[in-house]
């Protein structure tokens, strides 16, 4: 497994709000999340960044205003039952 180290400016920090514990988790989370809505990682993936299993990373997307299902409209009524 790989290690990436950056810093990060204290302003930016003081402004998460957070725990010294929670910093890195939260920061994983947000790069998996915007990883995953560019279309870089699939959510497999994104949830091993992230550090977390791959239904928690999804029921998680809501709270980033991110859709965990992405159909195309085709697609959509393809899978949309006749009525």
């Amino acid at each position: 497994m790989g290690r990436i180290t950056f810093e990060v400016p204290q302003h930016s920090l003081d402004a998460l709000d957070l725990r010294d514990e929670e910093i890195a988790p939260a920061l994983r989370m947000a790069a998996a999340v915007k990883l995953y809505e560019m279309e870089r990682l699939s959510s497999g993936a994104a949830a091993e960044l992230a550090g977390v299993p791959k239904p928690v990373f999804l029921a998680r997307l809501a709270e980033f205003d991110v859709d965990a299902i992405r159909l195309s409209e085709d697609e959509l009524r393809r899978e949309a039952p006749l009525g």
